[in-house]
Formats: structure tokens, C-alpha cells, sequence
């Protein structure tokens, strides 16, 4: 059975860059996975993406030296369950704020005893390229747990959120951060306040061990940001990749000469 490479580089203290997918297109999904990054986290949340389909991207992206990671649209047990049968290898659970859904996150993620997650048929097993007896005696020690924080309802109870057994990873969320506070959202907020919450946080993450990460706009923050100490740190996304790219050719062409 595969490692979750991701997993036990970030747990010895070292980081790793990925980024999002909201395109529900198993091929670009492949294109994203040959580039070079650690991990690629599908975004079920904001994403126009089917089951179906998540299964045959995470089958693309484990073609290559990458980790499949999905982000479901809403916290309970069956959308745990389904997302990591169809294959992901962690699971990040939107917009966290309280202990009892940090539990409730690693409770859907493990299998008994540790957990309540169902055993059952699936893809999974060919996900981490195993058998399911394999995968059922180590899925609990290669899925990775992700509580977003995105509020600063979350940032207040950050201490509850980490200190719950299970929990690997914490991913900040700009954007809604910055709403949540009332303060114009952003991925390079500005703005003191958040940075004293994201000291917070990965002061906390650091207490608690805990991996620290966080949503950057731009390679200069994920490289400030990874030297500060997080270590699960991402950029952009596939949809904004290509628009960048496309404008960036569009504006460097003249036709008007």
C-alpha cells in the first residue's frame, strides 16, 4: 500500500505545496498532477463536480507523485465516507468553528475503533494501488484530517479545535476569514488582524501538533508563509491558473500595430 507521502512529510516538519481544483474535469486534473505539486485538494465545496467524477479525477492524479485531497460541501458522515471510498486520501472539512465538529470530522474519517467510518465496497483500495484488507488495517494512519479555519469564530476556539486526537492538519481560508471578521476579503489580506489570527493559529497548530496551512495568492507568500513554519500550504486554483495564464498572453499581444 502507497504512504500518503503528504502525510508523514508535513508530521516531520516539513512543508508541502499543492493547490485546488474546482474544474470537474478528470484531465485537467491530470495536467495539474503532472505539473509537480505535493497534493491537489478537489473542491467539492465550491466546484460543479459529481462523484463519478471525483473518483475518476483522483484516479488521474495518482498517476503521478501526488496526493488527492477533496474538500466536501458540508461536514457529516456520509459525505466523509463516500468522499474517501471514491479514493481521496484526506479530507478537509469547510469552515470549522468548534470542537465538537473537529470530533465528528476524525469520527467519519477512521474506521473502528478509532473512528465510525463504514467499511464497504469502493475504489479506495486501488487509489493507494492495494488490496482492501490492506487498506483496512492502514487507512487510519495514511488519511489526512484537515479542519479549514475560515472564521474568526474558529480562530477563537482554536486551542478545542487542535487539541482533539485525530485532527493533522489545520488550512486557513482567506477569503472568509476576512468576511467573517468584516473586513473586505482577500487571499493577501492587508489587514493586522488577520495577521495576528494567522500567528494565532500557527502558534496553536505548533502547541498542539498540529501541521499548520494556509491559502496564499501568490508564490512569494506561499514562500514567506512556508518559512514562518506552515507547512500544508497552497495556491490559487486550476480556474484562476488558466485565466492568469490566458490574460497574461492576451495583453503581451498587439494586434493594433
Amino acid at each position: 500500500m502507497l504512504a500518503n507521502h503528504v502525510k508523514h512529510r508535513i508530521k516531520s516538519g516539513k512543508a508541502c505545496f499543492g493547490s485546488l481544483l474546482n474544474f470537474g474535469d478528470p484531465l485537467v486534473a491530470e495536467l495539474m498532477a503532472s505539473v509537480g505539486f505535493d497534493w491537489l485538494l478537489v473542491d467539492t465545496e465550491h466546484g460543479p463536480i459529481d462523484l463519478g467524477t471525483l473518483a475518476t479525477m483522483f484516479a488521474t492524479i495518482t498517476r503521478y507523485d501526488c496526493a488527492p485531497f477533496v474538500r466536501v460541501h458540508a461536514l457529516n458522515e456520509e459525505n466523509v465516507k463516500r468522499v474517501l471510498d471514491a479514493g481521496a486520501w484526506g479530507v478537509l472539512a469547510p469552515n470549522m468553528r468548534t470542537r465538537e465538529e473537529a470530533e465528528l470530522l476524525v469520527r467519519a474519517c477512521k474506521y473502528p475503533p478509532h473512528g465510525t467510518r463504514s467499511l464497504g465496497a469502493g475504489r479506495f483500495a486501488l487509489s493507494f494501488k492495494t488490496d482492501p484488507p490492506a487498506y483496512f488495517a492502514r487507512a487510519n494512519d495514511e488519511i489526512l484530517v484537515i479542519a479549514q479555519i475560515e472564521h474568526v469564530d474558529a480562530v477563537r476556539n482554536i486551542d478545542a479545535i487542535l487539541s482533539v486526537p485525530g485532527i493533522d492538519a489545520c488550512y486557513v481560508g482567506p477569503n472568509d476569514w476576512c468576511a467573517s471578521a468584516g473586513l473586505a476579503p482577500s487571499l493577501e489580506p492587508p489587514h493586522p488582524e488577520f495577521e495576528e489570527a494567522m500567528q494565532t493559529v500557527l502558534a496553536a497548530a505548533n502547541r498542539h501538533g498540529v501541521a499548520a496551512g494556509i491559502h496564499c495568492l501568490k508564490a512569494e507568500t506561499v514562500n514567506r508563509r512556508i518559512k514562518e513554519g506552515w507547512r500544508l500550504v497552497g495556491m490559487v486554483n486550476d480556474q484562476r491558473f488558466l485565466l492568469s495564464a490566458a490574460k497574461a498572453a492576451r495583453d503581451a499581444v498587439k494586434t493594433d500595430l
